[in-house]
């Protein structure tokens, strides 16, 4: 039996609706890193604009890492310590010409971890640094070994994980590269948060409009029947 013309379009349309959307969740990736954040204020965390080695914080500021996979900046791991200054660096006393700087580092779950490594447990520490010190100073005053690639990101605290920088995992990204391959997410991708990670929310409200108008048409052209 013969479809009407307005039936068969219709179908052609989901069809195609449906192709968009199974190839984005095909392609979907993410990035392994250790991302960057700084306390509020208050008790949670806002995703760091600028690089550790930029960032030069006050006097009891807190500043906290976190290692996961994630496909940009908004979905990126917080830290899973709140960032209370008081309850780290209350055994620290003040001290004239220095600084204290709260540092909370987690290095994430198993799942997140590189094949054949476990993530150490979350710590935290108090940095008592000099005045102009950037939180990357302070880090490497208490979780030594720190490594960076050679855009000086950073790739590892404490020495983990062993190896990779920033990697691609998941989807056509040949997960396990080394590093270099390529570059985690900045604050700048939570504007643009889907490169890589499938349809953006413009092409899904731009296919959704064009569905609706596609079953409105249908109907009509049975009414005209």
């Amino acid at each position: 039996m013969r479809r009407p013309p307005a039936t068969a379009a219709l179908l052609l349309l989901i069809g195609a609706v449906l192709a968009v959307l199974g190839a984005g969740s095909a392609q979907a990736a993410g990035y392994r890193y250790w991302s960057f954040w700084e306390g509020d204020g208050g008790k949670d965390w806002t995703y760091a604009t600028q690089g550790p080695s930029v960032v030069r914080p006050d006097d009891g500021a807190v500043q906290g890492f976190r290692f996961s996979v994630s496909e940009d900046s908004q979905d990126s791991a917080r830290p899973r310590r709140a960032p209370d200054f008081g309850a780290v660096c209350a055994g620290t006393p003040a001290k004239d010409g220095r600084k204290r700087i709260a540092l909370v580092i987690d290095p994430g779950t198993p799942a997140d971890a590189p094949a054949g490594e476990e993530p150490p447990a979350p710590r935290t520490a108090c940095a008592q640094v000099a005045p102009d010190a950037s939180t990357a100073e302070a880090l490497a005053s208490v979780a030594k070994p720190l490594r960076y690639d050679s855009s000086a990101m950073l790739c590892a605290i404490s020495g983990y994980p062993r190896s990779g920088c920033g990697e691609q995992t998941g989807g056509d990204s040949g997960a396990g590269k080394s590093s270099g391959q390529a570059t985690a997410p900045t604050a700048d991708d939570a504007d643009g948060a889907s490169e890589g990670g499938g349809p953006s929310v413009g092409v899904l409200t731009g296919v959704g409009a064009v569905l609706v108008l596609g079953v409105a048409a249908a109907l009509r052209a049975r009414r005209r029947r």
